[in-house]
């Protein structure tokens, strides 16, 4: 393999005489500026400059590289480096299997948060024509995927930025669902009180990280609108809790609540006592992968 260029040379470096070159280049400059999953995307980055698939890509492996895909290159490099998410350079992310279009106007959707999904469709599997909300749906993400899952299902969801209901809404029509996710605007559940609506399961990835643990956030998590990520309280979880009230006039009997919370600063257990308190049943945290308390599920009566 030959020497990777040291990174001091690398933005007045010439254009590299390769494809596999260049992508070199991208990973130790990504990795000098501390990218976790430096080789990853440098090889995303470098295929959004090139505009081709993964598969193109090794097999341009040896081609040599336009001076201006050159130039898209390192300015997306630039870009990642300097902290702005991933997702925003390339305008896409994946979540349950589907392509989202995202940009600064929304969060990035997570794979920790598909637990959310899959925790609403088992606890509705026998529902008929189920009706769901997603509450602060961002690109629609939880609401298109709920969607595509359950034909049948009618999604209402929600949010306090006209802004990210726009993303949300070129998602749904992306993946065919138009008609059956209805958006609206407004916080948290009060859209569905005014019109007197009522729902199977509601579901929310609300901010829960507290004001206070700012700095222990990375650059590209601040990048992200604040109002989606910090929590509007000191403990994390009280946006959690209104929706909690709120679900109590929206879900039909034995109606599902499902909130994602942080694996850390005690939410779960938080929530949990919340819930028992306002006469939820079944209340129960479900672990992620890594085996961390990610949602709390309950039914309501």
């Amino acid at each position: 393999m030959r020497p990777v260029p040291p990174r001091t040379a690398f933005c007045k470096s010439a254009v590299p005489s390769s494809v596999r070159e260049a992508y070199l280049w991208g990973r130790e400059h990504l990795s000098a500026c501390g990218v976790e999953a430096a080789a990853l995307e440098a090889e995303v980055l470098l295929r959004c400059a090139l505009g081709v698939t993964r598969a193109q890509l090794y097999v341009r492996w040896p081609a040599s590289v336009e001076e201006g895909a050159w130039r898209r290159y390192v300015e997306l490099l630039e870009q990642r480096g300097s902290g702005r998410p991933l997702a925003y350079l390339v305008g896409e992310r994946e979540f349950c299997g589907l392509p989202f279009w995202v940009d600064e106007r929304v969060l990035v959707p997570r794979p920790e948060t598909e637990h959310l999904v899959e925790v609403v469709l088992e606890a509705t599997r026998d529902v008929k024509d189920p009706a769901y909300v997603d509450v602060g749906t961002g690109s629609g993400a939880v609401a298109v995927a709920l969607a595509v899952r359950r034909p049948d299902a009618t999604v209402y969801a929600t949010d306090v930025s006209r802004d990210a209901l726009a993303v949300a809404e070129r998602n749904a029509g992306r993946h065919g669902v138009s008609g059956r996710v209805q958006l609206l605007h407004g916080d948290a559940l009060e859209p569905l009180l005014q019109a007197g609506l009522r729902a199977h399961a509601v579901a929310a990835n609300p901010p829960y990280v507290p004001p206070s643990a700012r700095s222990e956030l990375p650059p590209e998590v601040l990048a992200e609108p604040e109002v989606a990520v910090f929590a509007p309280g000191p403990r994390g979880v009280e946006l959690h809790e209104r929706i909690a009230d709120q679900a109590r006039a929206v879900l039909r009997e034995s109606g599902v609540l499902a909130l994602e919370v942080a694996a850390k600063w005690d939410q779960a257990r938080q929530v949990m006592r919340t819930l028992e308190r306002m006469g939820y049943r079944e209340v129960r945290a479900v672990r992620d992968l890594a085996g961390l308390e990610r949602v709390v599920v309950a039914r309501w009566r």
